[in-house]
This record gives C-alpha cells, sequence and structure tokens, in this order.
C-alpha cells in the first residue's frame, strides 16, 4: 500500500509539471520539513465557518466561460448569520446563461469569448475555497495584494523571498505588513485536480492564498478585483492602506512605505501609474481588444495601471459598493477606473510607479539599471530569476552615482 501511495504521488508530480514540483520540494526542504510530513494529505480547504450546499445543477450553456462543463454549479448566495462574525456569505453557485440574448444580431456577431463573458456577465460572486481572515488579525498598516495564478508557483516564490516578505512593523508605531496572493482556479480542465493538490500544500507551508471558485482567465480577472473588494470589506475593515499588484513586478517596500510616512488613510488615494484619456483598443488582434457594442465611447475614464497602485482602505471599502453598481467590464483595471468615477474621485500619478518598464523601450539600458530601481517604488515587467537578481543587485553593495529623487 506504501509502494503505491508513492507510485500515486510521483505520478501526480508529472502530471502537474516538472519543474513545479521541483520548486515545491526546494520549498520543502528550506522549511526544514521531511518528506513524509509535507506529503501528508492535507486538510479539506476551509469554505468559511457557514458549510457549503451540495451541487444540485449545471450551467445551461456546455461552455461555461465561469466554470469548466463538468463542474457541478447550484444555488444562490446566502446571507452570514446575523449574530456571528462576519463572514464570506456566497457558499454555492447558480450560474445559468443569460439566454435574452442568444437570438440578438449584434450579440451573434461578437467573437465567442465576447458572447460567453456577456451570457455570464451577471454571475458576479463565487464560494472561497481558501481562506485567510487571520491575516488582518491585529494592527495591520499595509496589506500587499498581489494576483497570481494556479500554475506560477515560482513567482510567488520568488516574491515571498523578495519584495513580498512580511513585516512585523512598518516602523515609526505603525503595524505590520502582511502579504496574500489572490487566485481562481486552474483554467485547464486536465490541470484542475493535480495543481489543486499542489496549491493546498502550498498554502499549508506559507497560509498566504485566497482563492476563489471560478476559473483563472484574462477576462476574469475583473472578478478577482471585486471579489478582493468584497473580501476586505468582510475580513479586513480597519487597514489603513493596501498595495496591489501583479505577480510579475518588481516592489521597493522601503520606498512604499517611505510614500505613505506622511499620508494619512483619506478616501481619494489611489496612486500608481495613472492613464489619462485612453482610448480603447479596436484592432481585433490586440489583447485588449473590445466591440464598439460592449463599450461605445472614445475614451475611458482615468484608471491607475493595474501592475501595481497603492490606495487608502477607507476607499477600497467605498469602492466595492460602487463596483457593485456597475456591469462587470472584461478589462479589471479599467473597470477600477469606472468605479472610481461613480465615487468621483482622481487616481493620483506619480512616476516611481513604472508598469510598463522604466522605458517602454525594452533596449533601454534604464530598463536594466539597478540604481533606476533603487530609485522606484513599482517596476514592470519582470520573471522570477529576474527579480531573484535585480533585487539582489539594488540591496548589495550598490553604488550609484546620484539617487533619482521620485519620492
Amino acid at each position: 500500500m506504501r509502494q503505491a501511495s508513492l507510485c500515486g504521488k510521483r505520478s501526480l508530480y508529472k502530471s502537474a509539471g516538472l519543474a513545479l514540483a521541483l520548486l515545491v520540494a526546494a520549498t520543502v526542504f528550506q522549511r526544514g520539513m521531511t518528506p513524509g510530513q509535507f506529503l501528508q494529505e492535507p486538510p479539506a480547504p476551509v469554505l468559511d465557518p457557514l458549510k457549503s450546499q451540495k451541487p444540485s445543477g449545471q450551467l445551461a450553456s456546455p461552455n461555461s466561460f465561469w466554470k469548466s462543463p463538468k463542474d457541478p454549479v447550484v444555488a444562490s448566495t446566502e446571507e452570514a448569520a446575523p449574530d456571528g462574525p462576519p463572514a464570506w456569505d456566497v457558499t454555492s453557485t447558480n450560474c445559468s446563461a443569460n439566454t435574452n440574448l442568444t437570438h440578438q444580431t449584434w450579440f451573434q456577431g461578437l467573437e465567442p469569448h465576447f458572447r460567453q463573458f456577456l451570457t455570464y456577465r451577471h454571475c458576479r460572486y463565487f464560494p472561497i475555497l481558501l481562506n485567510h481572515p487571520e491575516k488582518c488579525a491585529g494592527d495591520v498598516y499595509l496589506l500587499v495584494v498581489v494576483k497570481s495564478i494556479i500554475t506560477q508557483h515560482d513567482r510567488r516564490e520568488a516574491i515571498r523571498q523578495t519584495w513580498g516578505r512580511e513585516w512585523a512593523s512598518a516602523g515609526g508605531g505603525r503595524g505590520a505588513v502582511r502579504t496574500l496572493f489572490l487566485l481562481g482556479t486552474a483554467s485547464k480542465q486536465e490541470e484542475r485536480a493535480h495543481y489543486q493538490q499542489l496549491l493546498a500544500y502550498e498554502d499549508r507551508l506559507y497560509g498566504d492564498i485566497l482563492q476563489w471558485d471560478f476559473l483563472d482567465s484574462f477576462f476574469n480577472l475583473t472578478l478577482k478585483e471585486i471579489h478582493f473588494l468584497k473580501w476586505l470589506d468582510i475580513y479586513c475593515p480597519r487597514v489603513p492602506f493596501i498595495f496591489k499588484g501583479d505577480d510579475d513586478v518588481f516592489v521597493n517596500p522601503t520606498n512604499l512605505l517611505e510614500f505613505l510616512a506622511d499620508r494619512r488613510p483619506r478616501e481619494n488615494l489611489l496612486v500608481g501609474d495613472v492613464l489619462q484619456h485612453a482610448r480603447p483598443i479596436r484592432r481585433k488582434e490586440n489583447k485588449y481588444y473590445i466591440p464598439p457594442v460592449l463599450y461605445p465611447k472614445a475614451s475611458y475614464p482615468p484608471y491607475a495601471g493595474g501592475g501595481g497602485f497603492l490606495m487608502a482602505g477607507r476607499l477600497a471599502r467605498r469602492l466595492r459598493h460602487a463596483c457593485d453598481t456597475l456591469e462587470l467590464y472584461p478589462i479589471d483595471d479599467v473597470f477600477l477606473g469606472m468605479c472610481l468615477e461613480v465615487l468621483g474621485v482622481q487616481p493620483v500619478a506619480h512616476e516611481g510607479f513604472k508598469t510598463f518598464g522604466i522605458s517602454r523601450n525594452r533596449n533601454s539600458r534604464m530598463n536594466k539599471e539597478p540604481c533606476f530601481f533603487r530609485s522606484m517604488l513599482v517596476v514592470h515587467k519582470l520573471l522570477p530569476a529576474e527579480l531573484l537578481a535585480m533585487w539582489g543587485l539594488v540591496h548589495g553593495n550598490l553604488t550609484c552615482a546620484r539617487r533619482l529623487q521620485v519620492l
């Protein structure tokens, strides 16, 4: 039985990807665990104090954008018990297709992924699979949240070793800095079971993953936005500041905290790399293409690039309710700009946020120069090896001729 069990585990790692398995194994070694301890079956993911309902139906469409057609989906939204602690109140899903659109001419002329998006756009909230409300226990000054996907363990590990390290205190009498990763489920059916088990092991090691039961895809980044805002409102209502970014950025936490030192968590603080008068892209071959029927206006409201931005906690809680008044939009950072517009809040541009790289010319030496990185708050885009190398350079024995004053 033991030999069969071990063979099953070897098959699991092989199917899930050798590279990811090796990264997880290296992590186990660093944490001082034995293979036996690591491979113990983890407890079932905790949804919340509320119990999940059993599935009782399936999506009307065989090509669900939100869920795999093989995944059972059901029922509805429930409210937390009024006399208990606040909790995630969605314990099951009833996401049926909006068939009213099917026969409309304008709808039939859209590309399949846009038809799918619109058919299920009304499905806004899903059950939580991995939850860590304890992250907001005590005095938390800055909550760092990172958008990631289930297969990118290497990016999460690089962030944990660098800018995602937690601080017991932000200094100056300020509270802790805590880190969380935001995930959905694997987008490919054949990957889901294996990667979900690996993710459960990873979360058991670090306890820093929030995961919801919707597929991780480009259009579903907006779901990740509204799910986090709701989670924050429920579990983290008093945190003064939030940094939200991608898992392929370089962040300088010291500069973030220096920037926040003389600021208060007022309601209108959202600062980043702000785009003004950006136009919807109408070229179909572009990743960010939007058909006119989905957004007929000539330009977007001001918005901060999703690679990384800072916002005040009170504004985040207001955004949660503002976003609930709008229909979902497939580009998440634009959608957040629309929510800011509802509130009448203008995002603030800051030259220390470089969500398109320090220089848009990819061959520019500035994009590889650690003296520039030392002066920045956020720089996009670095893969794990590049992030680790740049972090070592910036925090090593680095001598710069001058320091850019961007704070």
